[in-house]
């Protein structure tokens, strides 16, 4: 299927083109004779979607909701480049068999003719787009979702002032060339501008002019960069936090040529309802910890267990996408629209709580070949959490190397632990305070939802059961993540039984040991022993004895 346009037949159809997107606009603002207002489903009907990132973890959401509830959406161009040996093609056939599909296969086994892959590169000139690309993109597009972005924390500056800010102007430019655009939706974070306590959905200042500040680096060294970043991103944590910021502003720039809308979600987690419960693919933010933890590796984690943990399932931030992109084309606002997608304001839930369910979840669905019991403790004190660094993670995996330098196997578990001590450190900022989100956008644009569009493109997260969705989202770990078999629970479950006996067992000898060598040798040694056990032997009476008298 050909979606491609000549010249003269785009100029020979632009009026009927336009008559009839303004007649649909009509329609959905309640300009029908019956003054029926048109569904979601129906406004991207016979629509044209540019998608970025759609290879990503959000990005492939995004197309699978677009083809599972929008079923007449005409076609779907999404930027891919070559990546690890793989060409674009292949790429775009490994996501299509993704279990993530599945229920769009089931119901239209040639789904895959609506998705055309446009090959693409975000860190080369005019994002390295073919001329015939850019002409057929140009003629066609309604809609275009920017989902691309580097999402790692410690990026270069460089790199991410590449990937986040000037790929973004790029494809703004591209969008200003097509002749048919009714919306532009920009995916930023709701951390770009976490230096302030308070955030409204507004676009603030930038830290610095985007334009002065990718000149000045041109022509710096990377070691330069490197040196002065800290200085430059200032009160933000990281890179990736200042370059959404600096993203935010370039696209609110544009804001009079373009209808355009801004979402932010917060820490971006498994799917709530879909395509179903707990799906995730790829060890990025919680989920890494989640699975290290359920793994028995992850002991300690430093953070305040009475803090937010502002976990957004990634189904609904793409069904406020998918919303919001609906309201940016049929309401045309004057200005950008920013929506805060968060839970925190909205159904908190802390990290002490993550931490107990989680645990809970892998007691009950253990991961297989466990390095040891799930028994993982948050704390927000630096010494106590280093304490159980050095007790429950360095010196069990001395051990362990110990043990496979010995059977002539090559150690690992040293490098495995500072690989997630690294990775914990980076998220420790956002697990140790609270921030509050302003949604009046999102919930004025939930109020502009026909009830059916409310059932299918549900962000309503009053409703999110938070155990329920734990539960699910470390089942989604084990099954989609890790590949593991659930019927292989059983076999799981006989792993941390054998688990637990090995540690009773260790502890029994370590304390036998400890008598042996320190206490039995030494007569001061025994002394404070029997001392110590007098005690607890007297606060027993004594408790005992209280509870008699107050029974």
């Amino acid at each position: 299927m050909s979606t491609e346009l000549s010249e003269d037949q785009d100029l020979e159809g632009l009026g009927e083109q336009a008559t009839d997107v303004q007649t649909r606009q009509a329609d959905v603002c309640g300009g029908t004779a019956g003054g029926k207002m048109a569904s979601i489903p129906e406004f991207y009907a016979g629509k044209n979607v540019l998608i970025t990132g759609a290879t990503g973890f959000m990005g492939k959401v995004l197309l699978e909701k677009l083809l599972r509830s929008c079923p007449e959406v005409k076609t779907l161009y999404i930027l891919v480049r070559p990546k690890a040996g793989q060409s674009m093609q292949q790429r775009v056939s490994d996501m299509m068999t993704c279990k993530l599909f599945d229920r769009v296969r089931e119901d239209d086994p040639d789904f895959h003719q609506k998705i055309i892959p446009i090959s693409s590169e975000l860190t080369q000139p005019g994002l390295a787009i073919s001329p015939e690309d850019v002409e057929r993109l140009t003629a066609c597009i309604n809609i275009v979702f920017h989902c691309a972005a580097t999402i790692r924390f410690d990026e270069p500056l460089k790199h991410a002032l590449q990937l986040n800010v000037i790929a973004t102007q790029q494809l703004l430019g591209l969008a200003q060339q097509m002749h048919h655009l009714e919306a532009f939706i920009h995916i930023s974070t709701a951390y770009a501008n976490c230096n302030r306590k308070h955030i409204d959905e507004v676009i603030y200042p930038p830290p610095v002019e985007p334009k002065k500040l990718i000149e000045s680096l041109e022509w710096m060294d990377d070691g330069i960069v490197r040196d002065i970043t800290p200085r430059l991103i200032g009160d933000r944590p990281n890179t990736y936090t200042y370059t959404k910021a600096l993203a935010e502003y370039v696209v609110q720039q544009e804001q009079d040529k373009l209808n355009i809308a801004i979402i932010r979600p917060s820490i971006v987690g498994a799917s709530w309802q879909e395509p179903f419960p707990g799906w995730i693919d790829n060890f990025n933010g919680p989920s890494g910890v989640f699975i290290a933890a359920g793994k028995g590796i992850l002991r300690t984690m430093k953070a305040n267990n009475d803090a937010v943990a502002d976990l957004i399932p990634v189904d609904v931030v793409i069904n406020l996408t998918l919303a919001a992109g609906w309201y940016t084309a049929v309401h045309r606002p004057k200005t950008a629209l920013v929506y805060n997608c968060t839970t925190g304001g909205i159904n908190p839930f802390h990290w002490g709580e993550i931490e107990h369910h989680v645990m809970s979840s892998f007691k009950r669905n253990p991961l297989e070949q466990a390095f040891r019991r799930p028994n993982a403790n948050i704390t927000s004190n630096y010494l106590i959490n280093q304490y159980w660094i050095l007790v429950s993670h360095k010196f069990p995996a001395l051990i362990y190397d110990l043990f496979l330098r010995l059977s002539g196997q090559k150690p690992q578990m040293m490098r495995i632990f500072n690989r997630l001590h690294k990775a914990i450190s980076l998220l420790e900022y956002f697990s140790s305070q609270d921030w509050e989100w302003s949604s009046e956008n999102l919930n004025m644009l939930m109020s502009q939802l026909t009830p059916e569009d409310r059932k299918t493109f549900n962000f309503d997260v009053r409703q999110l059961n938070w155990p329920e969705y734990i539960e699910n989202y470390c089942i989604g770990t084990k099954k989609y993540v890790l590949n593991e078999d659930m019927s292989d629970i059983p076999a799981a479950r006989q792993h941390l039984r054998k688990l637990r006996n090995i540690r009773y067992t260790f502890n029994t000898v370590l304390v036998v040991f400890i008598w042996r060598v320190f206490i039995a040798r030494s007569q001061m040694a025994r002394n404070i022993w029997y001392f110590v056990v007098s005690l607890c032997f007297k606060f027993l009476s004594y408790f005992r004895a209280s509870s008699t008298l107050t029974n």
